[in-house]
């Protein structure tokens, strides 16, 4: 391919149909054409390949863990995480996920990393490619009951009871789910170690989030579309004002203070 013959436009969609990487060569002459124009669209790619790049790494350093179980013959890996333990409102989900072993999704990441739109495309992914997802969900009477760590592990161990097919081990964010009659590995910053514990993070962060927005609809003043339950200064004088709704959890403060 001449590129030399080319417009500035043509070069330009002709990058875009590109399906696999720019090779070296091609690359070297789009950096060495004498108009400007080609010269930024080189550069243009140049920081694309780089970017990918590093997401590549990065997924290659998240599989680390999956890798390892995967050279001891485990099969099915399940990644476990919840969200919601610091609210003063809503339950605490969790999700439990098993991957596929040629899953790809470039920028999978700790849930609280990845930006709301891409969490929402992320969670897509996940619940169209992967093997088996589930989710648990503690209640705030059962947070109130048995103390939102319990009621964390319950929802935990609920996730991935669901699951179909079971897994044969799964790695979890920081914690062992007791009485779980498989392999655990807890990893300690698992949903930023771990592809399958950040596919869980996912999942459990959009479910709960879209959840959260539900009761949002039926209690408006108090923002929780948007606070998710967490305690913001909004969120605190709509509690002031208001008083505690049946949502609130009676065991954290400041709303056990207001009963």
């Amino acid at each position: 391919m001449d590129l030399h013959k080319m417009t500035i436009q043509e070069v330009e969609n002709w990058l875009k149909d590109q399906s696999e990487e720019l090779t070296e060569d091609l690359l070297e002459q789009l950096e060495q054409d004498s108009r400007a124009g080609i010269r930024r669209l080189a550069e243009k790619v140049k920081k694309q390949q780089e970017r990918q790049q590093k997401l590549r790494d990065q997924w290659d350093r998240m599989t680390r863990l999956e890798q390892n179980l995967y050279s001891q013959n485990y099969q099915r890996i399940a990644g476990v995480d919840e969200v919601g333990r610091g609210p003063i409102a809503g339950p605490v989900v969790a999700a439990a996920v098993i991957l596929p072993r040629d899953f790809y999704l470039p920028g999978l990441n700790d849930s609280k990393q990845v930006p709301p739109s891409l969490r929402d495309a992320y969670y897509v992914e996940i619940m169209d490619k992967a093997v088996a997802v589930a989710t648990g969900v503690s209640s705030v009477a059962v947070i109130d009951e048995i103390n939102i760590y319990q009621a964390s592990l319950r929802a935990m161990k609920e996730a991935v009871l669901a699951l179909d097919p079971q897994p044969e081990i799964t790695l979890n964010d920081a914690v062992t789910i007791p009485d779980l009659q498989l392999d655990q590995v807890p990893v300690i910053g698992g949903d930023g170690k771990s592809v399958s514990i950040a596919a869980a993070s996912i999942v459990a962060k959009v479910t709960r989030d879209r959840m959260m927005a539900e009761y949002a609809k039926q209690y408006p003043e108090y923002g929780f579309d948007q606070n998710v339950g967490y305690g913001t200064p909004n969120h605190y004088e709509a509690l002031k004002k208001y008083g505690p709704t049946p949502i609130h959890r009676r065991s954290f403060k400041p709303v056990s203070d207001m009963i």
